[in-house]
């Protein structure tokens, strides 16, 4: 077995891999057989002459290989037919933007197996994500949102840190916050994430109840699970699955966190049919007091109905003006709520991602993959499409690729 490690062709290219180089030499040895081939790529955080220097082979064509592993979508014109890809497709929501691809999928006879939809056994929980890093640059870049909103002090953007060690170096700044409170909304990786970064820069975390009824001296900040800001709209007592279930028999109690917070750290996963945390007119409200929000999961017009747009590691923040509903600069104005939305952060820390990535490649995905083809339950069900057709699992995307 071959495994072709694609050079990012999307733009902005990805700096992005699903193997670092120890980790190909690690995988190699584990994997009697197993042969890693790198595509050349200008981009990665990883160079080709880090990948050269532990033995490994970097060419311009890996169209010999017999799997193709990349990390963002695959533009179409450099998709190669009866080829087998892994890759983050954005495909099973049907997004707009991909249903091109999809379709050449398709027509070229492609095999397409997403990261995103590898999971456990069980079928639930997933075994491969970047969402922890997304959590980690999520809450650093809140915080460096909110000290430069208010003028406290500035740091380093996370993408120009060389890694995590580096941009840990950032974290004495935030000490000259002021006594302010703060969110984190969700429970999984993404949340996790966020976590363990507030917890690094030693910032307080507080209960649920004396976040919203206690004064503190220092900033705080609390966690909260879907049921400390949801509840049944006929009263009936909480029940997760039943929420994950049907969202849209819920309705949002975030209210009583609007008067208390000064920044919203939003990493819960949502679905369409859920509540939002609030509405825009909510924003008027005098004791609206959130003023900066880092939308970690970044669902524009989603659970946090400020985020009008995505933004970009380059320019990651955008004002939203309360009154009229419009977008400004960043930094543009007081009383603006100012959004930080990018929706690629684990590329801001391209390498440690990377390593962590790898890792679970190699622990969670690789048993599975190099095994005898279409034989692995774990495999089969985030496989998309095969031999020009979509699988049973995922026929409710032929209206989305259907030529109208």
């Amino acid at each position: 077995m071959t495994i072709g490690l694609l050079c990012e062709g999307k733009v902005p290219p990805d700096k992005r891999v699903p193997l670092t180089p120890k980790k190909c030499v690690e995988a190699e040895a584990q994997y009697p057989g197993l042969r890693i081939v790198v595509q050349e790529s200008p981009h990665r955080c990883f160079s080709d002459q880090e990948y050269r220097d532990l033995g490994l082979e970097v060419r311009a064509d890996v169209s010999d290989c017999d799997i193709l592993m990349g990390v963002k979508e695959v533009p179409v014109k450099q998709l190669i037919p009866n080829k087998t890809y892994l890759f983050f497709s954005h495909t099973v929501k049907k997004q707009p933007a991909n249903r091109e691809l999809l379709r050449a999928v398709l027509r070229h006879h492609i095999t397409l197996v997403d990261y995103e939809l590898m999971t456990n056994r069980d079928g639930g929980e997933r075994i491969v994500a970047f969402g922890r890093w997304a959590g980690i640059v999520g809450a650093y870049n809140g915080l460096l949102t909110y000290g430069r909103k208010h003028n406290l002090y500035t740091l380093k953007p996370a993408y120009q840190c060389v890694d995590m060690e580096d941009m840990q170096e950032e974290f004495f700044k935030v000490k000259r916050l002021p006594p302010i409170k703060m969110v984190v909304t969700g429970s999984g990786r993404v949340a996790q994430g966020a976590l363990e970064v507030l917890d690094r820069m030693g910032l307080k975390r507080v209960s649920v109840y004396d976040y919203l009824y206690q004064d503190f001296k220092e900033p705080v900040y609390t966690q909260l699970r879907s049921s400390d800001y949801n509840r049944r709209r006929d009263g009936r007592v909480w029940d997760t699955p039943d929420f994950h279930r049907n969202p849209e028999q819920y309705e949002s109690t975030f209210g009583i966190f609007l008067p208390v917070t000064d920044l919203l750290i939003a990493c819960a996963y949502w679905h369409p049919a859920a509540p939002r945390l609030f509405t825009e007119e909510d924003t008027k409200r005098a004791d609206f007091r959130i003023n900066t929000i880092a939308d970690v999961t970044c669902d524009v017009d989603g659970s946090v109905p400020t985020t009008k747009r995505s933004t970009t590691i380059a320019e990651p923040a955008f004002d939203y003006n309360c009154q009229t509903g419009t977008l400004a600069p960043a930094y543009s104005g007081a009383s603006n709520i100012t959004v930080m939305a990018v929706d690629n952060l684990p590329c801001e820390l391209p390498r440690n991602a990377s390593r962590d990535f790898g890792r679970q490649l190699i622990d969670n995905v690789l048993p599975h993959l190099l095994g005898e083809p279409g034989q692995d339950e774990v495999v089969e069900r985030a496989t998309i499409a095969r031999n020009g057709q979509l699988l049973p699992r995922y026929h409710y995307l032929a209206d989305y690729v259907a030529d109208k």
